[in-house]
C-alpha cells in the first residue's frame, strides 16, 4: 500500500505493514493507495464545511473513490480498472483520510491513551470507511467497532501495551 502524507505528524506507519493492515485484515487482493492528510481544527472545519455542509471540526473525515454494494468485496473493481485503478502504479484507489491533529491529541488525553493509538484508531476506523463500511445504524456501528478492534489487536494498538 502506498500512503501519501503531507506533513511530518508521528504517523504509526506500522499499521499498513508487516501484515494485519486493516486491508489484509477484509482480504482485499490489491495493493492499494490512500492519501492521508494532517491538519487542525480550522482545516478539518472547512473541509467538512465544504463536503458535508457541517460548519465544525470532527476528527477525521473519510472520502471513498469506490461505492461498494457490499463492504469490503472488492472483486468487481476490476470489471472497470479505469474507474478504479491508478493507471501508473496499478494500484487500487480507495481515497483520502484527513486526520485534526488537535483532536488527536484532544481524545488521546481524554480516553487515557497515546496520540499515535488514537491515530491508529482514527486510521483504522477510515480504512473502514474506505471499504465501504459505515455506521449509520446500530448493527453497522457495532460491526464497525468490532472490526477496528480486532484490528487494533492484531497490530499491537492496545490500551495497556503503546508508547508514543
Amino acid at each position: 500500500m502506498s500512503v501519501t502524507r503531507t506533513d511530518s505528524f508521528p504517523y504509526p506507519n506500522s499499521l499498513f505493514t508487516n501484515g494485519a493492515s486493516p486491508l489484509d485484515f477484509l482480504k482485499c487482493p490489491y495493493e492499494c493507495e490512500v492519501n492521508v492528510i494532517f491538519t487542525d481544527h480550522a482545516g478539518i472545519q472547512a473541509i467538512n464545511k465544504e463536503y458535508r455542509d457541517i460548519d465544525a471540526p470532527t476528527d477525521v473525515l473519510s472520502f471513498p473513490m469506490i461505492e461498494y454494494e457490499v463492504p469490503g468485496e472488492f472483486d468487481f473493481c476490476e470489471n472497470s480498472p479505469l474507474d478504479y485503478f491508478n493507471q501508473d502504479t496499478g494500484e487500487l484507489m480507495l481515497g483520502d483520510i484527513i486526520l485534526n491533529v488537535d483532536r488527536i491529541a484532544e481524545q488521546a488525553e481524554e480516553y487515557g491513551h497515546t496520540r499515535r493509538r488514537e491515530v491508529a484508531f482514527l486510521t483504522a476506523h477510515s480504512m473502514l470507511h474506505l471499504a465501504g463500511y459505515d455506521h449509520i445504524d446500530d448493527s453497522e456501528r457495532l460491526h464497525m467497532e468490532k472490526l477496528q478492534e480486532e484490528i487494533l489487536t492484531k497490530k499491537g494498538y492496545t490500551r495497556d501495551n503503546e508508547e508514543e
